[in-house]
């Protein structure tokens, strides 16, 4: 599941008159911390903004999914409720839940919403939708991994990790059998050693 943090940019924006404005945006952004948010962020716009820009303020959304359709880039807030039966107790729950969705206007906005959650498994209703303040929203993909800061030179990923376990795994398993196959044999020849000493001593 998706964690999308609310991401407040402040910079000097040139309007229509080429004078410059202070002006503040949101942005959502889909990272895994507060720390990988802000890296995104600075990473997606300092290709895009002109001079410098202040990230003032970083907060968890409570936007659960975003539907982007490419002929508009204005967002749409839209409020979503269900009702769930618990399973333990058996009584029913409301659900509310905030989605974002790209659309001309409200009305176009919730036909799409409807559209894109037509899967769902249970009936919900969407009781509000409002235009939202968000400028763009940056979902995490594959190739962004460039981008998120290295981990610290102490800590390996996982996988290489448990690569490491099966590794040592497998060498004590094929080690094992050869060090007593070889201490065994290393007994018979001190055996046969012995013998022969003796057979010497006899023949003497």
């Amino acid at each position: 599941m998706r964690v999308w943090f609310l991401c407040k940019v402040k910079y000097a924006k040139e309007n229509e008159e080429g004078l410059l404005k202070n002006v503040s945006e949101q942005y959502l952004v889909d990272a895994v911390s507060f720390t990988e948010a802000e890296a995104r962020i600075y990473d997606m716009l300092g290709s895009v903004i002109r001079g410098d820009f202040q990230v003032t303020n970083i907060s968890k959304s409570n936007i659960v999914d975003v539907f982007f359709f490419e002929d508009i880039d204005v967002w749409h807030k839209c409020k979503i409720t269900y009702i769930i039966t618990d399973a333990d107790s058996g009584k029913e729950k409301k659900v509310t839940q905030f989605m974002l969705v790209t659309a001309h206007d409200v009305k176009e906005a919730y036909d799409r919403i409807y559209e894109s959650l037509d899967n769902m498994l249970v009936s919900f209703r969407v009781p509000e939708i409002t235009e939202s303040p968000i400028v763009e929203v940056f979902p995490f993909e594959k190739d962004d991994e460039e981008l998120l800061p290295p981990p610290p030179a102490n800590l390996k990923p996982l996988s290489e990790v448990k690569a490491d376990q099966e590794r040592r795994e497998e060498i004590r398993r094929t080690n094992q059998p050869t060090e007593e196959i070889e201490e065994e044999e290393g007994a018979t020849l001190t055996q046969y050693e012995a013998e022969d000493s003796e057979n010497d001593l006899k023949e003497e």
